[in-house]
């Protein structure tokens, strides 16, 4: 079983620089469960995408325009979303934002890629 330490410092913890105004930070995971957290600037795309694990988004901050399947709405700061495994989803930051994604399972691809 892979895992995280037990304790993620904020000021610890880098971010990685994904390009286009997008960076992420990976908090705790184990092999069921992964939390983290995606920073957009301004314009910057969260390209359309899916994935085999099932996702639940807090929006901490910032203005998104979401979509997921054939629906889209815009979320802004203290809403949040669920995408159900192999649906298609991406979103355009309006106003610079902090999403925090949890993903079930953990995202290996993103451990290859930190």
């Amino acid at each position: 079983m892979i895992q995280s330490s037990l304790f993620q410092i904020e000021a610890e913890t880098q971010w990685n620089d994904l390009g286009n105004g997008v960076q992420r930070k990976i908090y705790g995971y184990d092999d069921k469960i992964m939390l983290v957290k995606a920073r957009f600037e301004k314009d910057a795309v969260g390209e359309l995408h899916q994935h085999p694990h099932s996702q639940v988004t807090y929006v901490e901050s910032g203005v998104f325009r979401m979509t997921i399947g054939e629906e889209v709405r815009i979320i802004r700061t203290g809403d949040g979303y669920y995408v159900p495994p192999h649906v298609m989803h991406g979103c355009v930051c309006i106003e610079p934002g902090l999403l925090i994604d949890v993903f079930s399972p953990h995202r290996e691809d993103f451990l290859t890629s930190k």
